[in-house]
């Protein structure tokens, strides 16, 4: 649920900004309009890195409460003498757990910083729509340019070319930047002296250094291939949609424009007609 949530917040960079900056770019002179792959990945970075400082406390909040859930769930399942430590301690905890009582203990926790914990690896995970934004885009720009020759622009990309180019695009952030996202949801899990002191994290660099020591590198792409199969599929399916739905919008907009030509043309001759009195 985190995962599809967070995706659309974070996941949604800033495409109509690109669109600004390229249009600016192009009335100055400077190249044909389009975005680099460097200004691509600088515009969507930083539309998401202050959707990440505004959002951050949402999820610290949603990942304690989802981590409560499922040790009460392994609780239940296990006898008490066969859990781990950090389990049994939910015993004792109070059966209602929420929102306000996640606010209260982050608080107790931490203070206000304690609503931004993991912010720092969230921040580079910015660069996994980033990162993916830029991988289509830079295919598509080389698509276009070998088709040019053919007199073939955007329109002459087919649905299940987008498809392919959005799922190797989303594949490539994905697993460049899924590591990030297992640290962060340590550091946002719950902390405290009764954890054991393997799984209590001072920082970033601290849970990291930890889980390459106690749990191995495999640690940091454990789920990974549930997560993929979801998003790059997702990802897959929104880019060929949203393709589908700028070609729409083109052939509308230049339908509507050629009406409005032959209306002014109509209404003109009609005009030069009753000026000149001239009748058939």
């Amino acid at each position: 649920m985190e995962a599809k949530v967070e995706g659309k917040s974070r996941g949604g960079y800033d495409e109509d900004r690109a669109e600004l900056v390229s249009l600016a770019r192009q009335r100055k002179g400077i190249g044909d309009g389009s975005l680099g792959m460097l200004q691509s990945l600088v515009v969507a970075s930083l539309a998401g890195s202050v959707n990440v400082l505004l959002t951050n406390p949402i999820w610290v909040i949603v990942t304690r409460m989802q981590t409560f859930k499922k040790n009460k769930k392994a609780l239940q399942k296990h006898d008490l003498p066969t859990v781990t430590t950090e389990v049994q301690n939910v015993a004792a905890e109070p059966l209602r757990y929420g929102i306000v009582d996640v606010i209260k203990e982050l608080y107790d926790e931490a203070g206000l910083l304690g609503f931004w914990k993991g912010v720092f690896p969230t921040l580079i995970m910015v660069c996994n729509p980033a990162i993916q934004f830029m991988l289509y885009e830079s295919m598509l720009k080389k698509l276009k340019k070998n088709r040019a020759s053919n007199m073939k622009g955007a329109e002459g990309l087919t649905a299940i070319e987008i498809f392919l180019f959005g799922a190797v695009a989303k594949l490539g952030a994905t697993v460049a930047t899924y590591p990030l996202l297992v640290v962060k949801s340590r550091l946002q899990a719950k902390q405290g002296l009764h954890i054991d002191k393997r799984h209590r994290y001072r920082g970033t660099w601290d849970a990291i250094t930890k889980m390459i020591r106690y749990e191995g590198l495999f640690q940091f792409y454990k789920g990974m291939g549930t997560k993929i199969v979801q998003s790059v599929f997702a990802a897959a399916v929104l880019f060929m949609i949203k393709e589908e739905l700028v070609k729409m919008a083109r052939l509308l907009l230049t339908r509507d424009l050629t009406l409005h030509k032959e209306k002014k043309n109509f209404e003109r001759f009609q005009f030069f007609m009753t000026k000149y009195n001239i009748k058939f």
